[in-house]
């Protein structure tokens, strides 16, 4: 289900074919992210949501297909001048041997570097108020090998936010965090989006993809089965469609968002 071509939308992806080697994993996709969204793709396990979001970063070149950035093909742009644009944080990051918080938070700002200006006021205030925006400030000096997996997922999101880009893409940024820290981490994706950030997230737990997402995007065996506003498209027959559960669906008593609860395990009675 695409969005009608009148909406607006910087990064979007048209008839995409996707495939590792000969291992095709979504075809004839066509994807639109709304500007100034906080979009979300979800699905189950090995339904194509990552591998579409390597596709909008330009990681993965389309078999097939093309995404645009600014009405440009992305792969036709120089990669600096994508990664002004869009931002990217990976499922797993390679922390390099003994580097600091800030040093570390600093390679956000190589998209902005020229051979002719290394470092500027520019670069440190934007390295500055993105540790401050992910409360990182205090952990400046530390080693991020020492720091918590909560920590560390803060300090690569401000590392993101140092390329200072409209769109930020975020792939399963909550995997291995317990739950206060999904919490935490989501609320931050939650601000930068408020702060006029377009955000782009793969999820897996479609309960918090109800309370976060503007937009949600669904997908099923490389297919996009439906989008929209998580109130307007997830229901009980979307959930067992996509992934097989039976369940019932309120409101949240929190954030008045579609709260998913599974159907309970039949309890077998026995007689003494």
């Amino acid at each position: 289900m695409a969005l009608p071509q009148s909406e607006s939308a910087r990064l979007s992806g048209s008839d995409l074919t996707l495939a590792y080697d000969q291992r095709v994993v979504a075809a004839e996709l066509d994807v639109r992210i709304p500007d100034e969204s906080f979009t979300v793709i979800i699905g189950p396990n090995a339904c194509g949501k990552s591998t579409l979001l390597r596709a909008l970063a330009r990681m993965l070149k389309p078999r097939k297909g093309a995404v645009h950035l600014d009405g440009s093909v992305i792969t036709s742009l120089p990669s600096k001048e994508v990664a002004r644009r869009l931002g990217l944080l990976p499922q797993s990051s390679i922390v390099p041997d003994g580097i600091t918080v800030t040093d570390l938070v600093a390679r956000g700002r190589y998209p902005h570097q020229k051979l002719m200006r290394q470092w500027s006021r520019a670069d440190e205030a934007a390295v500055s108020e993105a540790m401050r925006a992910t409360d990182v400030s205090e952990l400046a000096d530390r080693i991020v090998d020492e720091l918590s997996g909560g920590q560390r997922q803060r300090v690569w999101l401000a590392m993101a936010l140092a390329q200072e880009t409209p769109i930020l893409l975020l792939d399963e940024p909550t995997t291995f965090l317990d739950i206060s820290h999904q919490i935490e981490v989501l609320d931050l994706c939650a601000d930068l989006h408020e702060a006029g950030r377009t955000m782009v997230a793969v999820l897996h737990d479609l309960n918090q993809a109800c309370r976060y997402a503007t937009h949600l995007i669904v997908m099923r065996d490389g297919a996009i089965v439906a989008e929209g506003e998580p109130a307007g498209i997830v229901t009980p027959d979307l959930v067992a469609q996509v992934f097989d559960l039976r369940c019932e669906i309120i409101e949240d008593p929190q954030s008045g968002t579609p709260l998913i609860i599974p159907e309970a395990r039949r309890q077998v009675r026995t007689t003494a």
